[in-house]
């Protein structure tokens, strides 16, 4: 009788441990070029500081404090405007149900695509004592006293206006997260919605609120353009009329050191304001915050308040730039699309595909050497490769400048004629360079979270079947991380093409982007000149706007398909 003999059966390899699951090491030259990519990022701020730690104290312009104290005001104004517009909406869309609240959730952050100085010199034509505002009282009242609104309450409405998304965005996902429970509790205890909201709600979602501000506050102490239209100086705007208008380099250099004070400033009130609330209650498995249907008057009320707000910030700017686009070409003055702004359309357009490229490049880098291994040394240089964005734009003007005008001397030093500090004010890579250290942040935080769904054990076993890590980078890593790749490319290409200040620090003689066509054209009062090219910039800032709702409705549709999943 023949015995059958069983197949051997393999040895099961153990369960892989939590410490196991992560690369023991990395690779030496992936983790030298995140280092390299960080001291790149941080070399403009390290520049300004060296030059204020070097040189002596300058003759400061005689309104410094004039212009300290308007910035705070500023900052302060658009603080108290975000939070009022941005909280109010997030909290009226979430806790209530009224007629077109749906669409309404989406068309609320349609003011990101409006950069503010479009919207500024919008406002200022409708508004201000020659627009059709004012002509109207005048014809209606007759003895009606005129205003002028370049002012700073007007600046602080037309940022606060622009701005309130950032707020409205994170707050809305933080009262979106609540769990009920404790705002149950507090009704059933006597609180009215009004009370609970403030004291309960409120607290819960302040580390989102103060993420949100912090943003608004690196908006403010960045724009150039808004401030100008409407007379307030503040210290970015100081930087730039002091190094243009006297030509003193070192006061520019000290102002720059102080508006980075004013950001550093901002991160420690964010800080401060989240206090050791690190995290929001999480809805978990409930049925979450359920809203209230409005009666048919406050429903809408609240409709109303929504559509307030989107006029204000979008609807109306866009008509009116329409209404002069189309009263323009039927006119015979010079056609807006005109061989110049065709030029400065093609500046835009080259600097925005190079920038976007080389920031998706080094985001992929990063990531990559993450998943490599490394360490904690290796994270914190990862993350310092997203310090450039949260820098006001007037800093890293200056630090440019102040970097490559030490290469200039370092290279000279060693006997190299020429430098580079006549590239640098003669071609546009002195704004290259700026825009990938103000940019990479964005992009690798956009690839670095389609990185997140990469398993570790997949790039694991690639090396281990002997694939070198450019291999799996191109093989493995860069076809699953395609739609973060996709984000971040149209990110910040449309940052690029809207970005003012650093373009008009380190711009060449003659040269011209679309965003300072623009700016020219509405500092001249040429409105008819300026809307249709203000159009292309509002079009194409849509496209990131479009996306950012895909994200939120995905992330919404999840969290619905959670919560039902938990309920039953």
């Amino acid at each position: 009788m023949t015995q059958s003999v069983a197949p051997p059966v393999p040895p099961v390899a153990p369960e892989p441990t939590a410490r196991s699951r992560r690369p023991s090491r990395g690779r030496p030259g992936w983790s030298v070029s995140v280092l390299l990519i960080a001291l790149a990022v941080v070399g403009p701020v390290a520049a300004v500081l060296v030059d204020v730690a070097n040189g002596e104290l300058p003759d400061w312009p005689r309104n410094l404090g004039d212009m300290v104290v308007t910035t705070l005001l500023l900052m302060a104004g658009v603080g108290i405007g975000t939070l009022v517009l941005g909280c109010g909406l997030a909290w009226l869309v979430t806790a209530c149900t009224f007629p077109l609240r749906n669409v309404m959730v989406w068309l609320l952050v349609l003011p990101l695509a409006m950069p503010a100085y479009i919207l500024g010199f919008v406002f200022l034509s409708i508004f201000d004592a020659a627009g059709p505002v004012q002509q109207w009282l005048r014809s209606a009242l007759g003895d009606f006293v005129e205003f002028s609104v370049a002012t700073l309450p007007g600046c602080v409405i037309v940022m606060s206006l622009t701005l309130y998304p950032y707020v409205y965005l994170l707050a809305r996902a933080a009262f979106a997260e609540q769990a009920p429970s404790t705002y149950d509790a507090a009704r059933t205890l006597g609180a009215g919605r009004g009370r609970a909201f403030f004291r309960v709600l409120l607290p819960l979602a302040r580390p989102s609120i103060a993420a949100g501000l912090a943003l608004v506050m690196m908006e403010v102490l960045t724009d150039f353009a808004t401030v100008q239209y409407f007379g307030v100086q503040t210290v970015s705007v100081g930087v730039y009329t002091v190094w243009k208008g006297s030509y003193d380099f070192g006061s520019a250099v000290q102002l720059a050191a102080l508006v980075m004070l004013f950001a550093v400033a901002v991160l420690a009130g964010e800080r401060l304001m989240r206090g050791r609330a690190r995290f929001t209650q999480q809805g978990g498995h409930g049925r979450g915050l359920q809203p209230v249907r409005l009666s048919v008057g406050r429903g809408l009320l609240a409709l109303l308040a929504c559509l307030l707000a989107l006029a204000g910030s979008f609807v109306v700017p866009v008509l009116q730039l329409v209404w002069w686009a189309v009263d323009h070409a039927r006119g015979d003055g010079p056609p807006a699309l005109d061989s110049g702004f065709a030029q400065a359309f093609s500046n835009s357009i080259s600097i925005a595909v190079i920038t976007s490229l080389t920031c998706v490049v080094l985001a992929l880098v990063i990531g990559h050497a993450i998943r490599l291994g490394g360490g904690r040394w290796l994270r914190a240089a990862a993350q310092l490769t997203t310090f450039g964005y949260a820098v006001p734009g007037a800093v890293i003007g200056i630090g440019t400048l102040l970097l490559f005008d030490y290469l200039d001397r370092a290279l000279e030093a060693l006997g190299v004629p020429g430098g580079t500090g006549l590239l640098v004010t003669g071609s546009v890579v002195g704004i290259l360079y700026a825009f990938v250290v103000r940019f990479v942040g964005p992009a690798s935080q956009a690839v670095d979270a389609s990185y997140q769904k990469v398993p570790v054990t997949l790039t694991q076993s690639a090396l281990s079947l002997g694939a070198g890590p450019l291999r799996v980078l191109g093989r493995v890593h860069a076809p699953l991380v395609r739609s973060g790749v996709a984000v971040a490319l149209v990110l910040v290409a449309i940052d690029a093409i809207k970005e003012l200040p650093v373009v008009l620090m380190l711009r060449p003689f003659g040269f011209n982007t679309v965003s300072v066509w623009v700016y020219q054209l509405a500092k001249e009062n040429l409105w008819g000149l300026a809307a249709l090219p203000a159009l292309v910039i509002v079009a194409l800032a849509v496209v990131p706007v479009f996306i950012l709702f895909r994200q939120v409705r995905t992330a919404d549709t999840a969290t619905r398909q959670r919560r039902s999943r938990g309920s039953l």
